[in-house]
């Protein structure tokens, strides 16, 4: 589902922000990149959204090289991701329902689908009960779960979630992650972001971890070690 191909990205003359990292994500997989700041993983996000490109190497997403997709193309491509950030990013100025529909509303999904999807999505992410509530209403934990429903709404193949319990304290963090666990046994690749060492622990996934722009280790937790 995803693929980098001896990937390096370096900014203007600096050093590599990743160094020739290769790595697989298969379909369905959970997996965890951390990191301490500057270690590159927050450029891998960037490469796999195609916000930037190598500097050398590939990036296959979602079977698609990403050095292909023409300009016109990357708009729609996004759109078969979902994305979740550490700050929530939610439209102050539109209650949750709208906040959720505005992602629908970008692809041009008719109205009945809308208001069939929203509801649901929403009562998948336990707010059923908050849709006409603006954000500014809403716990840390509760905008987050909305920025989730957003970027589920879609049925994207795959979620990146750069930071998602960034701004959260310890019991809406773990609430976070059991809903990304949810959405993961349902069939979406997850891939997390985080330097929540106490989460990564706890979940006994696959945690690739990145120093320095390179990639130093790949471990399943209670199984095997990809090796490349």
């Amino acid at each position: 589902m995803i693929n980098f191909e001896q990937v390096s990205k370096t900014y203007q003359k600096g050093t590599p922000a990743i160094n020739n990292v290769s790595l697989q994500i298969r379909k369905g997989e959970f997996v965890f990149i951390v990191g301490s700041s500057g270690s590159g993983k927050s450029t891998m996000i960037k490469l796999m959204l195609k916000e930037i490109e190598p500097t050398t190497g590939k990036v296959f997403v979602n079977y698609k090289d990403l050095s292909r997709l023409r300009h016109g193309q990357v708009a729609k491509y996004r759109r078969s991701i979902g994305v979740v950030f550490q700050n929530f990013r939610l439209l102050k100025d539109r209650n949750v329902y709208e906040n959720v529909a505005f992602a629908q509303r970008v692809i041009e999904m008719p109205n009945s689908s809308i208001r069939r999807q929203v509801p649901a999505m929403l009562s998948v992410v336990g707010l059923a009960d908050k849709q006409k509530a603006l954000p500014s209403q809403l716990s840390g934990g509760e905008q987050q779960r909305v920025a989730l429903a957003r970027a589920l709404v879609n049925n994207p193949v795959i979620l990146l979630a750069d930071e998602p319990t960034g701004n959260l304290d310890p019991k809406n963090s773990w609430e976070i992650m059991k809903l990304l666990d949810e959405i993961n046994k349902r069939g979406t690749t997850v891939v997390v972001v985080t330097h929540n060492s106490d989460i990564v622990d706890k979940m006994q996934k696959r945690v690739i971890t990145m120093s320095k722009g390179i990639l130093i280790s790949d471990e399943q937790k209670g199984g095997y070690t990809h090796a490349y």
